[in-house]
């Protein structure tokens, strides 16, 4: 009688490391063997190669949709797996996968399990617990292989896949359990100068992922298959935080491995930042660091507040070749001049070799000015408010406080009939008493909060003369693009009125910058005047 019986088999592994290993192969070798022995005929076999049968559903894998439909047509009798756990892991689902190729006449096998029978309802429940197990397992495993990988990132070393590109991995002499010397992650110093000029021209020079894709194809860098670097991966590779020497594995960043170091983990931040900007254009990013004008996006007529912008213009010849001159451009003077008494347009050249001078002249003046006195300037005085206010409260509280110890005093005394006080008045008095404690308390908080903010402010202006005394290296030697960058992480707006007078709103918050800026301002007023 079972001679009359077709099989479709089903096979199943997880991992790619399980493919590897040949799993496959050795549950088609039992399957084989046990329809063999059983006198049944294989009709199909279905091979997944992986799949995970706990975190893909049944309706998204086609071996099992396709099983289904060949049931419903009554195509075969058995369905055979090495293992039932091979149909899937889920207990929310699997159980019930099972009862219905019952139900629609297929009979179940494992190999190893024998036959799901759906008899009585302790067959049901034995069904249901076998997947609830399997489920079960799954998770826990999950959680020893995140744990696991969590602790190896946290050692230092690589938890595998494919190598980011600047790196490399070789054998430096560390031994598994099994006594195999395994690879480590080290730097590849020839792809991490590129990985270094790639956030070198992104940060500084304002390069975005399709225009560094030329400029590498133009230099004649390619990737390690010696084809051109996608505008995809390029953006990947910015958002790498291993490039930091930090190593990630899902939630768990390991500390930073200074010999794993590629990029300062500061031009890695401001990567990020720019990144965000362009996505949402924040006003600190420019929109294009391409060109010749240094403050393209920047200047507004001083006159009726209109963005300039900027326009070419035919110059002198020479040698048969016209020369192009920029110009910023008021076109709400060209539409409406009855709404604008200002110039039509001004000299990108003049306009921009001004505001250099400016920030060439501040630059100077803020490296003769140490650290310790721009935050004292700053600071000093809100700090000394904060804290005289606190004292200042904090000796209020202290006479409250006094205050409501001699009350409580004189109701020890009411108590033995020695005091003259009234006893409701007291009990008025303390309730008075402790509000005012209260109240006192919350505004001492209120105060001592003030003053940690006033640290943090501290930390922030440190960190922004950090980044103002870099620009200052970089500015007078950066190419235009990154002048551009440096300009727009300066500069929130320049108005320009006639005769090249200016004004310019800058974004850093040092009040002692601003001095030292319209220090600058009249001392280059005084020279484009003359």
């Amino acid at each position: 009688m079972n001679q009359s019986k077709t099989v479709y088999c089903l096979y199943r592994v997880s991992t790619k490391g399980q493919v590897e290993k040949d799993d496959i192969p050795m549950q088609k070798q039992c399957c084989r063997e046990f329809a063999a022995q059983q006198g049944w005929t294989i009709l199909k076999e279905f091979s997944e190669k992986g799949v995970s049968g706990f975190k893909t559903s049944a309706k998204d894998r086609d071996a099992i949709q396709e099983i289904q439909q060949d049931a419903a047509e009554g195509k075969f009798d058995i369905l055979l797996v090495y293992m039932f756990d091979r149909l899937g892991r889920r207990d929310d689902e699997t159980p019930f996968v099972v009862e219905w190729f019952v139900r629609n006449g297929v009979q179940v096998w494992s190999t190893v399990e024998g036959e799901q029978r759906f008899d009585s309802h302790v067959d049901k429940l034995m069904n249901y617990i076998r997947y609830w197990q399997a489920s079960g397992e799954s998770i826990k495993t999950s959680i020893r292989t995140k744990t696991r990988l969590s602790q190896i990132v946290q050692e230092g070393r690589f938890r595998g896949g494919t190598v980011p590109y600047g790196y490399r991995l070789e054998k430096q002499g560390r031994m598994n359990k099994k006594n195999h010397e395994v690879y480590e992650i080290v730097v590849d110093e020839a792809e991490a100068a590129v990985v270094k000029l790639i956030f070198q021209k992104y940060v500084h020079e304002g390069y975005g992922a399709q225009r560094l894709n030329r400029y590498l194809y133009a230099q004649g860098i390619r990737n390690r298959k010696g084809t051109n670097f996608t505008n995809t991966t390029l953006i990947k590779m910015i958002k790498n935080i291993t490039y930091v020497g930090i190593l990630k594995s899902g939630e768990t960043k390991s500390e930073i491995f200074p010999e794993l170091q590629i990029i300062p983990l500061e031009l890695y931040e401001r990567a990020q930042e720019i990144m965000e900007g362009r996505t949402q254009k924040h006003s600190d990013v420019p929109f294009n660091s391409k060109g010749k004008a240094l403050l393209s996006g920047l200047v507004y007529c001083g006159h009726c507040g209109s963005k300039l912008v900027l326009t070419t213009s035919g110059g002198s010849r020479y040698k048969d070749k016209r020369e192009t001159r920029l110009r910023y451009c008021c076109h709400n003077k060209v539409r409406h001049p009855q709404d604008c008494d200002g110039q039509t347009g001004y000299s990108a050249e003049k306009l921009d070799g001004i505001v250099e001078k400016l920030i060439l002249a501040m630059f100077q003046s803020i490296k003769s000015v140490s650290e310790q006195e721009l935050v004292s300037h700053q600071l000093e005085q809100r700090l000394s408010e904060q804290r005289a206010v606190l004292a200042q409260l904090q000796n209020q509280r202290a006479q409250k406080a006094k205050e409501l110890e001699s009350y409580k005093s004189e109701v020890y005394k009411a108590i033995q009939g020695k005091s003259t006080w009234d006893k409701d008045l007291l009990n008025e008095l303390i309730l008075e008493a402790k509000k005012s404690l209260s109240e006192l308390d919350e505004v001492i908080e209120q105060a001592k909060t003030a003053i940690d903010e006033c640290g943090k402010a501290a930390d922030e202006l440190r960190n922004q003369y950090d980044k103002v005394l870099s620009w200052a290296d970089m500015f007078a030697g950066s190419s235009m693009e990154g002048k551009k960058m440096i300009v727009w992480q300066l500069i929130e707006q320049v108005r320009i009125f006639r005769n090249y007078k200016i004004e310019i709103d800058l974004k850093i918050g040092f009040e002692q910058f601003k001095t030292l800026w319209q220090r600058a301002e009249k001392k280059i007023a005084v020279e484009v005047a003359a």
